[in-house]
């Protein structure tokens, strides 16, 4: 059962989108090495847009997965990639079907 989940919105710099399509491409290998994050998704919301939709069983594996290897990436590329910070939500799972 999943508890937590995150939806972080990413807006792509004019030019960058296949960049950051690579990006979140390359990010999947290592989040299937986290055993707390579950589901994963990588989403296009249009042509600039994009964003990470995941969810976890409790706090401590989202903030495990929030300091591990993909969310140090995001941080080390989000000037080069991004027309703007990325936009964290932190959510409550209220019900799931995984």
């Amino acid at each position: 059962m999943v508890t937590k989940a995150l939806l972080v919105r990413l807006e792509a710099k004019p030019g960058k989108e296949g960049a950051v399509e690579e990006f979140l491409r390359s990010a999947q290998p290592l989040v299937e090495q986290e055993p707390g994050t579950r589901p994963w998704l990588a989403v296009r919301f249009g042509p600039s847009t994009f964003g990470i939709v995941d969810a976890f069983p409790d706090e401590a594996a989202r903030e495990t997965h929030l300091n591990g290897p993909v969310g140090q990436a995001l941080g080390e590329r989000a000037d080069e990639l991004f027309a703007s910070p990325p936009e964290i939500s932190y959510l409550d799972v209220l019900a799931e079907k995984l």
